[in-house]
């Protein structure tokens, strides 16, 4: 168990608020961690952000499509989703659920939305794996929003832990490689949370309601915030003006190479070409 106490948190390096795009077959997102960002924040290689209540925007979904060599990690705050892959998994995504993949040696999978009206709102992480890791058999868990370990502090912050451990309450996945921390932290007005992080863990706080001070500095709603790897630290500390809602993420990186080709993410370009060939071939799910 981690002490709750930060006797030095870590400052913000930089903020970015993203880039407007679409996935899938027309679905409108933000993404907010992008490639350019997958070294300083490895292991984790994207964070998409989607949010809208017009079901233009997302009726459409993410139809029949690859991948390989990493996993995915898809967080609904509102709407209905239901995942189908090709290694039989099947499963409805809620408000509030988690849906963890991991798509190693590779599968087939969709993801469709299951309304045709009101707000759909959610994200999605991709974390990469190790390379011994990459070709290991696909695997998913639906983890529903009641099976989610919450605690929340004498201050009033409320916190889901997806992955990780904070203050005493593990989350509902770990991972020995990256380690990975995923926190859902909703602070009140005049809050402040502590968690205390490794120094050399790559972590980012991302705000998508109200706003938050990390060590002082204001991050607005929206927008990502890359903490630094200050080697005195021991931790973060952020603090909430007004009601705010924001993601804390954290993890151990690979230090390895990525290369990354859409939906594949391996270790070289000779392991792209293979599950390029692969998935032409019929053969990315039973290699």
């Amino acid at each position: 168990m981690s002490p709750r106490h930060v006797t030095r948190s870590r400052k913000i390096e930089s903020q970015h608020r993203g880039i407007a795009t679409s996935d899938g077959a027309g679905v409108k997102l933000t993404r907010v961690l992008t490639q350019h960002y997958q070294r300083r924040l490895d292991p984790f290689l994207m964070l998409d952000v989607f949010a809208s209540d017009d079901p233009d925007d997302y009726i459409a979904g993410f139809p029949d499509h690859p991948h390989r060599g990493f996993e995915t990690v898809t967080y609904m705050l509102a709407g209905r989703m239901l995942h189908r892959d090709s290694a039989g998994h099947e499963g409805l995504l809620q408000s509030g659920d988690v849906q963890w993949m991991t798509a190693g040696r590779g599968l087939i999978h969709s993801e469709i939305p299951q309304q045709e009206a009101g707000v759909m709102e959610g994200f999605q992480l991709w974390l990469n794996l190790p390379a011994r890791d990459k070709m290991i058999a696909p695997w998913y868990r639906d983890i529903a929003a009641a099976e989610l370990p919450r605690f929340t502090t004498p201050a009033g912050v409320a916190v889901t832990v997806i992955a990780g451990e904070s203050h005493g309450t593990v989350g509902a996945v770990t991972r020995d490689a990256t380690q990975p921390l995923y926190l859902d932290i909703h602070l009140p007005a005049g809050s402040r949370f502590e968690q205390t992080l490794p120094p050399g863990h790559n972590a980012f706080v991302y705000v998508y309601r109200g706003s938050a001070a990390v060590d002082g500095e204001a991050v607005a709603s929206r927008t990502m915030a890359i903490l630094d790897n200050a080697p005195d630290s021991d931790g973060v500390c952020i603090e909430a003006t007004e009601d705010s809602r924001l993601l804390l993420l954290a993890g151990r990186p690979l230090g390895e190479k990525i290369v990354q080709y859409g939906p594949f993410v391996m270790n070289s370009e000779q392991e792209i070409y293979q599950a390029l060939a692969d998935f032409r071939d019929g053969r990315l799910e039973s290699v």
